[in-house]
């Protein structure tokens, strides 16, 4: 079905911005894992949709994801590690107001399956603009620079 790596992230991001939780987990292979923004690590194609279902249900009703830049990275012509940023809009916040737009950094890896490329293994990294890296302290965890 999917040709490259590209081609079944993109898959990734068209399904997510229908809020398709089934159709995502189709994309990964059975055992694949995905780590999330706050390090929540679904190690299979059923945590995967489980997670994306109440996602979609709860958090993201109403949020449209964009690829801003997608860069191919092809270590053997049957896996490719694709990373892309891209932004989200439209998060229900706890409050149920709808938050500010985030940008994130996905990081796929994909290999050739007879039915064509899928997903193994997937990183979510929030962008903080400014920010070197995470600290904790009194005030609890937050982003920090040491500029």
């Amino acid at each position: 079905m999917f040709e490259t790596g590209e081609a079944v992230a993109r898959a990734f991001f068209d399904r997510w911005n229908d809020h398709d939780a089934e159709g995502i987990a189709a994309l990964f292979a059975e055992d694949a894992d995905f780590v999330n923004v706050v390090g929540l690590w679904w190690r299979n194609r059923r945590a995967i949709r489980k997670a994306h279902d109440y996602g979609f249900r709860r958090i993201f009703q109403r949020a449209k994801v964009e690829i801003t830049e997608l860069s191919l990275r092809e270590l053997t012509p049957d896996v490719h590690v694709v990373h892309t940023v891209s932004t989200l809009d439209g998060q229900t916040g706890t409050d149920g107001r709808t938050t500010a737009r985030r940008v994130a950094v996905i990081t796929l890896v994909t290999r050739r399956a007879a039915s064509g490329f899928e997903i193994v293994s997937c990183q979510n990294t929030d962008r903080v603009e400014g920010a070197d890296t995470h600290v904790t302290d009194d005030d609890g965890f937050r982003p920090a620079s040491y500029r």
